[in-house]
């Protein structure tokens, strides 16, 4: 209406200009020497582009903002060496600028798609000796314009501050794994070097008058903020921390019953009999070790340089009780029934121990380790403690993996001579583990004492991870999976609430399961990766960048938009599929049309509705038409070459819905097939036979082959019903009982009447055919039975029986035989004259 408005003002004004032009003509010869002296008129003005909006402005001084921030944050990290934790500082503040930058580009951009919409509206501007634009429409463009270049220049400005936000944070991960790899791969005195032994030695007295101040400070510390009130706090803390820490082991078997006696418990028991021990077993122990810190923390008895000794040997407390719980939940040594991976009693057992063992020797060195950052010990002590607790463990482990095979050598010896067996995975694992122990004891005699203990923490905190890994997947398979299987009550109520089949309900179970597992294995992989520098933000911004799109040239592809256009058209075919069962079972019905039509009806609103889904989705992945013709242009080509088939059986599957020579419904008869058409599919037609069994006949046999359709004009069917009689039978009286048991049958026409057919005459007998036709071809066959009926019970009424059966047809003797057979009678004949007495 806008438009309109504004095009008649135009043609107003051009009007008015007109008549005002007419008006003033007359006069020109008057004023032409004045209009001679007069200057020429100025040239209109060029209106000034519109004010950008505030909107815009905003959105340009936080990029500007922005801008400023990612520059300062660039240039603190340029030639610096940074700690860790500073740069993980700076990578954590550019996550946020990163989403903000994001929004103000999605904001902007259906702005700008807008305005270049608009603009084009206007159309290109007038070439030099074309007719000028109007004023208006000058205007107009030029806000227009100047809109497009605020926006534009908007989109690029965040564009290039979202480039130079991803390369920072690139950067930063760069620098953080450099730094990691260096820190870990820096190189020391061997435990074997003298040197470092005799550093040692003359940094001892220095270190014990350290530990000793750091004691002496503590103790006055302790003293100076001791009182009854926090006595009676800590004493009450650390006896609740022992009570629970003590009491966890008779805690867990008296709350989670695993009953010996049962000999094979449903695996749904040893899950929850596992989750339970593992809560048990491990919660009251970090529930006592938190108390205590909240006590000793409230109280501020505790020195700052002490406090990560306290920290390390709590923390330590709750490790060691949380990897003996984990052990007892998946191995449960001491109830072989309820374990939930098959290994040997002697085997669980000795996991157990030596793993406590492991944890144990590990606490003890970072407790020391925390007690030398306290003191500030030197390097030679630090280098030396690290050393000789990963050469423990190391022994440790060696010592579990040498029983392991002596276990494995005596059972080999019981079982007699050595049989082939399929490889498990046990022999791959100590394999493994000798090679970590070997480069565990390496890495210490070499000097890279930071890499043994790395390794050390990575093997227990792998295992661990693996551990409940283990866990997890068991549990979801089974609570996710096994809740939804079979007749339990969860799969019961939900058949009965959703009406969903139990096979559906099985299926569902099967795929959440699947994401249960993809997802636990998922958050496993990064627990594990996440200490070697590799973190969850690492992935997180390709996945976000996968999800909410990326560019490849000058393609945004886009998993969200993906996913939204395929729901789209999941909702339109569902939609299509509502009208079309609206369709067949509601106002079809109700409507004079015959089936086949209305099956031609619905079928086409099938292919509508789908291709108007089709077509929603590609408009909302913003498919262009250039685009959306290249693929056609391609798909056209695989249909050339692979799908020529499947194209023909498509377009003639549409041509017998358009043209119906066949329609549901229809009796046909297609090469020796037989059947009443049920539906006619993209691909192929079904045909149910009179077995009740289903012809399968593709489209394009049906509009190339010959097709019988019984019905095609109309329902009505011909009975052709045959009968033989003796010779000697009166053809007249026969042919008169036939006519009157067609004529008797209520469903036979009478128009046209039915007629009998003297057929031909035999050795024996003579036959009649009677034709006669029916309203519905579907009846023809009971028609006919009855008439066979009626038609004996007339001839056996006249005494006409049944004709007698032909003579069997004598054998003839084969050609190659018949002379023989000849001679032997002449030879008879011979022999009977010389016998006869003269």
């Amino acid at each position: 209406m806008k438009r309109l408005l504004r095009a008649a003002a135009i043609l107003l004004s051009v009007a008015a200009g007109g008549v005002s032009y007419a008006q003033q003509a007359p006069s020109a010869p008057n004023t032409q020497p004045q209009a001679q002296t007069q200057a020429p008129a100025p040239a209109a003005a060029v209106p000034a582009p519109a004010a950008v909006s505030a909107e815009t402005k905003a959105a340009r001084a936080k990029l500007d903002g922005f801008k400023v921030d990612l520059d300062q944050k660039e240039a603190a990290i340029q030639g610096r060496t940074m700690p860790d934790a500073d740069l993980q500082n700076i990578r954590l503040q550019i996550e946020p600028i990163l989403t903000e930058i994001r929004t103000v580009i999605d904001e902007q951009a259906p702005k700008l798609e807008a305005s270049r919409q608009r603009l084009s509206q206007l159309g290109p501007k007038p070439e030099k000796g074309q007719p000028e634009e109007s004023a208006d429409v000058a205007k107009d463009r030029a806000e227009r314009e100047a809109a497009v270049a605020e926006l534009d220049e908007t989109q690029r400005l965040g564009r290039a501050l979202l480039v130079q936000a991803e390369q920072l944070n690139t950067q930063i991960g760069d620098l953080r794994r450099a730094g990691f790899t260096r820190s870990l791969f820096e190189q020391s005195d061997g435990i074997l070097s003298p040197s470092l032994w005799m550093n040692v030695v003359s940094a001892v007295p220095r270190e014990l008058r350290a530990l000793g101040i750091v004691l002496g400070d503590a103790l006055e510390q302790l003293q100076r903020s001791t009182s009854l009130g926090v006595l009676l706090l800590l004493g009450l803390a650390i006896g609740v921390a022992i009570a629970l820490y003590v009491g966890r082991r008779s805690i867990a078997p008296r709350l989670v019953k695993r009953d010996p006696a049962i000999a094979d418990p449903a695996r749904r028991s040893r899950l929850l009999a596992a989750l339970g021990v593992l809560a048990l077993g491990a919660g009251p122990a970090i529930a006592g070790s938190w108390i205590v810190w909240v006590a000793f923390d409230s109280a501020d008895i505790v020195q700052p340089r002490l406090e990560q000794v306290v920290r390390a040997l709590l923390s330590g407390l709750a490790f060691i009780a949380f990897v003996r719980a984990l052990i007892d939940a998946i191995l449960a040594p001491d109830h072989t029934s309820w374990r939930l991976i098959p290994v040997r009693d002697a085997s669980a057992t000795r996991i157990m121990s030596f793993s406590v063992t492991l944890a144990t020797i590990m606490v003890i060195g970072k407790v020391i380790e925390a007690f030398n950052t306290a003191i500030a010990a030197a390097l030679p002590i630090t280098v030396i403690t690290r050393a000789i607790f990963a050469l423990a463990v190391a022994l440790v482990f060696a010592e579990l993996l040498r029983r392991f095979a002596a276990r494995e050598n005596q059972d080999e010896a019981c079982l007699g001579p050595y049989v082939a067996q399929d490889v498990d995975i046990g022999g791959p694992l100590r394999s493994f583990g000798w090679f970590l122990v070997a480069l565990i004891v390496g890495s210490v005699l070499g000097g890279y004492v930071a890499l043994a203990s790395f390794l050390i923490d990575q093997a227990v905190w792998i295992s661990i991870i693996v551990a409940l890994l283990v866990l997890g997947v068991a549990l979801a398979d089974e609570f996710i999976g096994g809740s939804l299987r079979g007749q339990t009550k969860l799969a019961t109520a939900l058949q009965a609430n959703t009406g969903l089949r139990r096979r559906s309900l099985e299926q569902i179970g099967v795929l959440g399961s699947g994401i249960a597992r993809l997802a636990l294995i998922v958050v496993g992989v990064l627990l594990v990766l996440a200490p070697w520098g590799i973190e969850s933000t690492d992935v997180t911004g390709s996945l976000r960048a996968m999800f909410f799109g990326f560019n490849v040239g000058d393609v945004t592809i886009s998993l969200s938009s993906i996913l939204f256009a395929a729901l789209l058209f999941a909702a339109a075919f569902a939609v299509t599929r509502m009208i079309q069962r609206w369709l067949t079972n509601t106002f079809l019905p109700a409507t004079e049309l015959d089936a086949g039509l209305r099956n031609s009806i619905s079928t086409a609103a099938g292919y509508v509705g789908i291709i108007t889904a089709g077509m929603l989705a590609i408009s909302y992945l913003g498919l262009s038409l250039e685009r959306v013709t290249i693929v056609a242009g391609a798909l056209s080509v695989g249909i050339g070459f692979g799908l020529q088939s499947i194209v023909n059986n498509f377009i003639s599957g549409l041509i017998l819905l358009w043209e119906r020579p066949i329609r549901v419904g229809d009796l046909v008869v297609v090469g020796d097939g037989e059947g009443y058409v049920r539906r006619i599919n993209v691909r192929s037609t079904e045909i149910q036979a009179f077995d009740r069994s289903t012809i399968i006949v593709p489209n394009s046999n049906l509009i190339s082959g010959i097709v019988r359709n019984r019905v095609r004009n109309d329902r009505v069917g011909r009975v052709l019903v045959s009968i033989p009689v003796p010779r000697a039978s009166d053809p007249d009286q026969v042919a008169e009982i036939m006519r009157k048991a067609a004529l008797a049958h209520r469903e036979v026409m009478s128009e046209p009447a039915p007629r009998v057919l003297f057929k031909k005459v035999t050795e024996n007998t003579i036959d009649f055919d009677v034709v006669c036709f029916v309203d519905d071809i579907d009846a023809a066959g009971r028609v006919s039975s009855d008439i066979y009926f009626e038609i004996f019970r007339g001839l056996r009424k006249a005494g006409i029986g049944a004709p007698a059966p032909a003579p069997a047809p004598e054998p003839e003797e084969p050609a190659d035989e018949a002379p023989k057979a000849e001679e032997k009678e002449e030879e008879t004949l011979t022999l009977l004259k010389d016998k006869t007495p003269a």
